[in-house]
């Protein structure tokens, strides 16, 4: 696989990397790619009693205009945690503490993984 990805196959392959790395963590993967009204959620996991909203950045190449986690501004921050609350409304979960996270991934430009930062507590 030599052709560059494009921009839909390298956010898949940087949610499978974010999802095989959470599972190495021991989290509780519950959703993926959850949508509503609000938006979408990349990846719902349970971490002890947090149920945490994980939002996932790919970007190949450098990171010569910015990193991955800076793309994810106050709009999008904003959208992450209107669609949390719609979830955690739906499902009742309120009795769960939450958490916003931010997994950043850098990847070649055919997908292989250069780095993986995990910002815990993001916003």
């Amino acid at each position: 696989m030599n052709n560059p990805l494009t921009r839909k196959q390298l956010g898949n392959v940087g949610e499978g990397l974010a999802w095989k790395y959470l599972e190495g963590l021991h989290y509780e993967i519950i959703e993926k790619n959850w949508r509503c009204r609000t938006g979408e959620i990349d990846l719902i996991v349970k971490d002890g009693s947090f149920l945490v909203f994980v939002e996932v950045r790919t970007r190949s190449g450098s990171p010569q205009f910015g990193t991955p986690q800076e793309s994810v501004n106050a709009k999008k921050q904003q959208q992450v945690m209107e669609t949390a609350q719609f979830y955690v409304h739906r499902y009742q979960k309120q009795q769960l503490q939450l958490r916003f996270d931010v997994i950043s991934i850098l990847t070649t430009k055919t997908g292989e993984q250069v780095s993986l930062d995990h910002l815990v507590n993001a916003f």
